[in-house]
């Protein structure tokens, strides 16, 4: 084990503890972004002057009625942007646009000695629009030719000859649409000048160094006159990765023009309306088995939904591509990876990153392949699984692919998958309105970012004269319990009680060049920072508290805040004792950490390389009942088993693991974005704008049972202590209920028939889809899906292959349905 993995005896480490701030998030003592700005003198308050259109160009802006109403002190236009008028890092995102790109599309700001005022002014600016052609759904773009960034390729092998030669080929089209972030705290910024003159902005970022570097670009300045504090945020999910910096970039500008603080803070509605989302994607694909059911060959073409500016859509597609495999290994693939402009939201990052995309592709192939092949798909999945020696299509080898293997055996035993198997076939037999469906899935998430150079974090540790510890590090605390983490990092490598170590928020002044807090990095990097900075501290103090116990400083052992020597029982000094006496030899008690991440290396052009310093791999099996009359749903149980490696802090990883499914649950069965595609007034205007219209998972959607396992005696070599990342990987872990809702509605059907299931499937699309199940039983095509009476926008050229099948399914859009609220399903125990 390495020295960055190995732990001491008695870790800090490994322990249960809740989350460092659970007190203050309860009580409301905790303070976030906005809490600050409320409680900061002479603040003023901006609101957007938004477009109404979805594609319109500026001809006037008149500010004259908004100026003479109470209260409005100004407003902001391009007029009045220091230096560039740029808030992206592609320099296709201006903050205040000559022509506005989607519904929301802020042309202007007012600044307010309120809300109220800032709203009315905004409502007083008198805009003239020329309305411009719009596409508005990722359809229009792909008809259009509306693309925009760099085309990617993963390609192994020779997919076309093997899909020749393939005994069994079938072909589809799997389309989906994106998911609200709904981060509890909205966007928000508070930016003042100090005293020295000096620009301070709070902001709620994921990436406060890049919100440092896109005000100063906007601002004119160096960054070094520009510090951004992060305390925490309620919520980000990557949505504030990229997108908080136009905000503080917003009120940055106002506090340099009025001398006074400007707050800004999205209200729910205009975060919807304002905000990126996940990427939805349009997947043409074609897969070749042969009589085994092994993966001969995949060809596909994957179209995001970029919106209309970049943003991060290239590096969430470049991941999207890496993920198509999931866990099992494609001998020849071929997938190509094209982003859509469209007159929408800049789509951005969320938890996964677009691996969840990337998965979704490959896990509805086999979904759907499964019965065509007549093989159970927990079956054809367990064949197709990567083993020990193979490499991904990128060229990485899968190392510890026999976990994979592991953790399907374990979940299966503790689901009693086979047992339940038959329990649910027995119960469809049975009922002939209410069907039940089992489903597992795995999960294979690589962790680190691509672009290598992000890899890396810093930290700032301190260890004060009574032996009290205080850190900085570059991460930021969202809720994910990361500084919780940190904290006992911190504690084991000095050797003192978690009780005694404290987090200072997050500030460039303190630890400069962060990376952002995504990637499901946080605690890899951060972690490592940290615990290179307390062993530089720990190597100074070492020599001191030997001298004092009469031993070499290799024979000092730390544990507890407890000093001992070995072979030494009866000697010990406090932790503070011997920090007191190395302030007065004049040691330098405090260090500046740094980690980066080694062995990686990947080149964006080919596609190619080792970009992940692991795999983060889990299963989920999931039992469903479907009301054939509503398409209503319940969750009855979950069962998984994810690995974390070493878990740095079991609850918190528990914790995320049992968020991580819902999350991922929400994006698969109910969170329905739809946008107005009519060729009225609301042409591009977001239909699900409020939490009445928007579904999120709710106490009625969780599993009556939901049993998390991690995985032991996995500690992973070359990560801090031996753990793993957790964000992100466990979203994917959904899977297994989207496919047992699959399960479930193929009850309903004739044996060996192919569901093709919308996403999300809400219980409406569920409806549509038992009524054609039940068609094809009677021998009958079904009722007409009303919204998926457009025709299918594949061609050709967007077909990733040109002769037809010799077996299976034709091309079929699986797009989203419109969804009424689920009604609750009492589950039947008979």
């Amino acid at each position: 084990m390495s020295d960055l993995a190995t732990r001491p005896a008695a870790p800090v480490v490994g322990r249960s503890h809740p989350h460092e701030s659970a007190a203050g998030h309860v009580t409301g003592e905790a303070l976030y972004t906005d809490d600050i700005a409320q409680r900061t003198a002479y603040a003023l308050t901006a609101w957007p002057v938004a477009s109404p259109h979805a594609h319109a160009r500026v001809l006037r802006l008149d500010t004259e009625a908004a100026l003479r109403i109470p209260g409005v002190v100004r407003v902001l236009t391009s007029a009045d942007v220091p230096a560039v008028n740029d808030a992206g890092i592609k320099g296709d995102e201006p903050l205040f646009p000559e022509v506005a790109q989607f519904v929301g599309h802020a042309v202007a700001w007012v600044l307010g000695e309120d809300e109220d005022a800032a709203r009315a002014g905004a409502a007083a600016v008198e805009v003239e629009w020329e309305v411009l052609p719009s596409l508005v759904s990722v359809d229009d773009a792909i008809a259009a030719g509306s693309f925009q960034g760099v085309v990617r390729t993963v390609r192994r092998g020779d997919p076309d000859v093997a899909l020749t030669n393939a005994p069994h080929v079938f072909e589809g089209v799997t389309a989906f649409e994106g998911q609200e972030h709904f981060y509890l705290e909205t966007q928000a910024a508070l930016a003042f000048v100090d005293e020295g003159g000096q620009l301070f902005v709070h902001s709620s970022t994921q990436h406060p160094t890049e919100a440092q570097e896109i005000v100063a670009h906007v601002l004119g300045l160096s960054s070094n006159d520009v510090t951004v504090q992060v305390a925490r945020m309620g919520g980000g999910f990557g949505g504030k990765e990229m997108q908080s910096h136009g905000y503080a970039a917003i009120a940055a500008i106002g506090t340099l023009l009025t001398g006074r603080p400007v707050r800004l803070r999205l209200s729910r509605a205009l975060d919807l309306v304002m905000t990126g989302k996940r990427h939805g994607f349009h997947i043409s694909w074609r897969v070749g088995f042969d009589d085994d059911g092994r993966i001969l060959a995949l060809k596909a073409v994957l179209t995001s939904d970029g919106g209309w500016c970049l943003d991060m859509s290239e590096p969430v597609m470049a991941r999207a591509l890496c993920h198509v495999d999931n866990a099992y290994f494609i001998p020849n693939i071929e997938a190509v990876g094209r982003i859509a402009k469209s007159n929408k939201t800049s789509q951005t990052a969320f938890r996964g990153f677009g691996g969840p995309q990337g998965m979704l592709l490959i896990e509805d192939v086999l979904g759907r392949s499964a019965p065509l092949l007549g093989l159970d798909p927990e079956e054809l999945r367990r064949r197709n699984f990567y083993v020990d020696g193979q490499t991904t299509p990128y060229g990485m080898p899968v190392r510890h692919a026999h976990r994979i293997e592991r953790i399907w055996r374990e979940v299966g035993e503790r689901s009693d998958f086979a047992a339940r198997r038959a329990e649910v076939d027995a119960f469809n037999a049975r009922h002939d309105d209410r069907k039940r469906g089992l489903a597992i899935t795995p999960v294979k998430f690589g962790i680190s970012f691509n672009l290598v150079a992000f890899n890396q974090a810093g930290a700032l540790v301190h260890v004060y004269k009574d032996g009290s510890v205080l850190i900085n590090h570059g991460g930021t605390e969202m809720g994910q319990g990361l500084n919780t983490k940190m904290i006992q990092v911190a504690a084991t490598a000095l050797g003192v009680p978690y009780d005694s170590v404290r987090l200072a928020p997050t500030r460039t002044d303190k630890v400069p060049n962060t990376s952002a807090t995504a990637a499901s990095s946080g605690a890899d990097l951060n972690g490592g920072a940290v615990k290179n900075a307390c062993e530089q501290i720990i190597e100074r103090i070492a020599d001191v508290a030997g001298g004092m116990l009469g031993v070499q400083g290799r024979d000092v052992r730390i544990s507890d805040g407890v000093v001992r020597a070995l072979g030494i029982p009866d000697r010990e000094l406090t932790f503070a004792e011997v920090v007191g006496e190395a302030y007065r030899r004049r040691i330098q008690l405090w260090a500046a950490g740094f980690y980066r991440t080694e062995g990686l290396h990947w080149d964006a052009n080919t596609m190619s390389g080792e970009p992940f310093k692991y795999f983060a791999c889990g299963a989920a099996v999931t039992e469903v009942e479907v009301d054939g009359y509503t398409g209503a749903t319940s969750t009855r149980r979950v069962d998984i088993v994810h690995d974390v490696g070493d878990s740095l802090s079991p609850m918190i990883d528990i914790g995320q693991i049992e968020g991580a499914y819902v999350q991922g649950l929400g994006w698969l069965t109910l969170e329905d974005l739809r946008w107005d595609e009519s060729d009225g007034p609301g042409r591009g205007r977001l239909l699900t704008s409020s939490a009445s219209t928007y579904k999120l998972p709710s106490f009625s959607e969780m599993p009556v049972e939901f049993n998390v396992h991690l995985l032991q005696d996995a500690a992973e070599e070359g990560a801090v202590y031996g753990s793993k990342a957790v964000g992100e990987p466990p979203f994917m872990l959904a899977f297994s209920a989207r496919e047992a809702l699959r399960d479930a509605v193929a009850a309903y059907g004739p044996v060996g028939y192919s569901v093709e299931l919308a996403s999300p499937a809400t219980p409406e699309a569920l409806y549509w889809a038992i009524d054609r199940a039940r068609a094809a039983a009677d021998g009958g095509p079904g009722d007409a899906d009303p919204s998926s009476a457009s025709p299918s926008v594949t061609t050709a050229d967007d077909a990733p292959g040109a002769h037809p099948s010799t077996s299976g399914s034709g091309s079929t859009r699986t797009t989203g349905l419109p969804s009424p609220v689920a009604l609750a399903v009492d589950p039947v125990d008979d």
